[in-house]
């Protein structure tokens, strides 16, 4: 249990770190956000709890494959709030868009090899 508590907390950090910066520097704040450390970190926690190169692999290619319907919903988010829509209609159109894709994604995954 404090394994996963330790690990929440460092992936909490991350979290945090990248909202104060991008407070000051939206556009660093995306750089950073769109680094893959999320992804990094779970590679290791992965690495750690199993040692198994073979899960490795699949974890960085279902990333991979379910990256692409995540992409629209920073094309769908600013068009929504440039046209003047609220913030909150705007993030929730931008969520169910992604989450449509998501469902597509997933649906056609087995034609890819990627196991849900």
């Amino acid at each position: 249990m404090l394994y996963l508590i330790f690990k929440s907390l460092i992936s909490g950090i991350m979290i945090g770190i990248i909202s104060e910066v991008a407070k000051k520097y939206p556009g660093l704040g995306g750089l950073i956000a769109s680094l893959p450390l999320i992804s990094v970190i779970g590679i290791i926690w992965l690495w750690n709890d199993t040692q198994n190169l073979s899960k490795i692999v699949e974890h960085s290619y279902s990333t991979l494959f379910f990256v692409i319907p995540s992409l629209p919903f920073f094309i769908v988010l600013p068009i929504c709030i440039k046209t003047g829509i609220p913030f909150w209609i705007a993030i929730s159109s931008a969520c169910i868009v992604t989450i449509l894709l998501y469902i597509v994604m997933i649906k056609s995954s087995s034609i890819f090899g990627i196991k849900v």
